[in-house]
C-alpha cells in the first residue's frame, strides 16, 4: 500500500482513477516505471472497494499488472458495480480481465439444508460465485442484487447495535450511518459486509487506544480475546498500512460469533441463483472451503466444513445445476485439493481458481500455482476469458449464452476450445 500511485488510483471518481491509470501506462511505455514481476500469473478472485478491499477497480488492475499477472478477475460480494471500470482499466494496462460476483445462497429445501457448508457463521447458507458474466448483463446483475444489499443493511444495522451492547461503558460506539456507510461504495452500487463493520470498529479502537500494547490489553482483558505470539507480532511489528487490516482479522476471528445475526431474506435461493446464472450466460460456481485446521488468512478458527460429506456435496451440486467449483490453493492441503479435483473430473465440473484479495498484506501472486498439480488452472483461466468473450458476443446477437458453454459435451474439449479463444484475445 506504500506504492505512490495508489493514492491517485483510489480517488473518489472512477473517471479520475482511469485517467490516473492512463498516466501510469504512459510512464511505463516511456520506460520511467517498471513492473515488479513478469511472471504471467493469474487470479480470478480480486475484491475491490465495491465490497471490501483497499483497492478501487483501477487500483486492483494496477496491482495485478504491477505484480506480473496476465489476467485478473473482479469478484465482489453481492455487487458487480465495479465491473465496467475494471474492464476499462484492463484495456488501459493491457491485461485480460474477467468479471464475476460472489454471494451467499440459501440451501433450504436441498439435501444440504441444516449442514455447515462453506460458511463459518451459519448453517444452510453457502458461498457461491458467478464467473464470466456477459458484459451485456453487468448492470442487470447489479440491479438484481440491489434489494439483497438493502436487506443486508437491515441486518448490518442490527449487528452494529449488538456490537454497541458488547462495548457498552467502554467509550466505543459504532454508528452505521456515520461510521460504516462512508467507508463503503454502497451509494454507487457496492455492498456492505461484516468486514466493513469490523474495519469501522478497528478505526474506533485505534482512536481510543492508539498505543498497540494498551489495545492488546483491552482486547485480552475486556473482551477475552486470545492473542497468540503470531498475532501480537503482526500488530506490533507489521507495516503501519497493515495495522487496521490486521486488527480487523483479529476481530473477525474472535468477535463475529458474538454479534452475528443469521442472514435471511438477503440470500437468494440456490434455484434462483442458478436461474440467474443461465439467464446472463455466466458460469455458476460453488466455492469449496474444506475443513480448516490452521487458517492461512488468520480469520477462521479450526472448524469442520464439507469434507465429511463430500460425496453428498458433489451429488447435490450436480443435481442443482452448478457448472463449476472454485477453490484457493493456498487455503487447503494438497490432499484436500487432489480429492476436489478428482470429484470435479468425475462430475464434469469446470475448475476455477483465485486468491481472495481484500487486504494489503495479501500477495496478488499465488505461488501455489507454480506446483505442477495446479498447472491446469491456467488453462481454466484462459477458458474463462474465452467463455466470457464468446457469451458476450452471443448474447449481443440474441443467442442463449448457456449454449455457448454447453455446446461441447466433453469438459476437456470445452476447456481447450475456450482457452484457445482466451489466449488469442491477448
Amino acid at each position: 500500500m506504500s506504492d505512490q500511485h495508489l493514492l491517485s488510483l483510489n480517488q473518489s471518481e472512477a473517471q479520475e482513477r482511469l485517467c490516473a491509470l492512463e498516466r501510469i501506462s504512459e510512464l511505463y511505455s516511456q520506460g520511467k516505471i517498471k513492473k515488479d514481476n513478469e511472471g504471467g500469473s493469474v487470479n480470478n478472485h480480486i475484491h475491490t472497494t465495491y465490497s471490501f478491499s483497499p483497492y478501487s477497480p483501477s487500483a486492483a488492475v494496477y496491482m495485478a499488472w504491477k505484480n506480473g499477472l496476465s489476467t485478473a478477475g473482479i469478484m465482489d460480494h453481492d455487487s458487480i458495480g465495479g465491473a465496467h471500470e475494471f474492464i476499462e482499466a484492463g484495456k488501459i494496462m493491457g491485461i485480460a480481465t474477467t468479471v464475476g460476483l460472489e454471494c451467499r445462497v440459501s440451501m433450504k429445501g436441498t439435501r444440504l439444508e441444516g449442514k455447515r457448508i462453506n460458511n463459518p457463521d451459519q448453517l444452510s447458507v453457502a458461498y457461491v460465485a458467478l464467473h464470466g458474466i456477459s458484459h451485456k448483463y453487468i448492470d442487470y446483475v447489479n440491479e438484481y442484487f440491489a434489494p439483497f444489499r438493502e436487506k443486508r443493511n437491515e441486518r448490518n444495522r442490527k449487528m452494529c447495535d449488538r456490537i454497541n451492547s458488547i462495548f457498552e461503558n467502554t467509550g466505543i460506539r459504532l454508528d452505521f450511518n456515520s461510521d460504516v456507510m462512508p467507508i463503503s461504495n454502497y451509494g454507487i452500487g457496492g455492498s456492505i459486509t461484516e468486514r466493513h463493520i469490523l474495519f469501522a470498529l478497528a478505526i474506533k479502537l485505534n482512536e481510543r487506544y492508539p498505543e498497540c500494547d494498551r489495545l492488546c490489553s483491552f482486547l485480552k482483558d475486556r473482551l477475552d480475546m486470545p492473542l497468540d505470539d503470531n498475532i501480537l507480532t503482526k500488530l506490533k511489528s507489521g507495516p503501519e498500512e497493515y495495522y487496521l487490516y490486521d486488527l480487523l482479522g483479529v476481530l473477525k476471528g474472535n468477535l463475529v460469533e458474538r454479534f452475528y445475526i443469521p442472514a435471511g431474506e438477503e440470500c437468494p435461493s440456490v434455484s434462483d441463483f442458478i436461474g440467474l446464472s443461465k439467464k446472463v450466460g455466466a458460469i455458476s460456481a460453488y466455492a469449496y472451503l474444506g475443513d480448516v485446521e490452521n487458517s492461512v488468512t488468520g480469520d477462521k478458527k479450526a472448524q469442520r466444513f464439507e469434507d465429511g460429506y463430500i460425496d453428498l456435496l458433489f451429488e447435490e451440486l450436480r443435481s442443482l445445476g452448478f457448472n463449476a467449483v472454485t477453490y484457493m490453493p493456498t487455503r487447503n492441503t494438497e490432499k484436500q485439493l487432489l480429492q476436489v479435483m478428482n470429484y470435479c473430473k468425475r462430475y464434469g465440473f469446470f475448475e476455477i481458481s483465485g486468491e481472495d484479495i481484500n487486504s494489503p498484506r495479501q500477495s496478488f501472486i499465488c505461488k501455489a500455482l507454480q506446483n505442477p498439480m495446479y498447472h491446469h488452472l491456467y488453462d481454466s483461466t484462459y477458458a474463462l476469458i474465452g467463455h466470457e468473450m464468446s457469451v458476450s458476443k452471443c448474447l449481443t446477437k440474441g443467442m442463449l449464452g448457456s449454449q455457448t458453454l454447453e455446446s461441447i459435451p466433453s469438459l476437456d474439449q470445452r476447456v481447450a476450445h475456450f482457452a484457445k479463444i482466451g489466449r488469442e484475445s491477448l
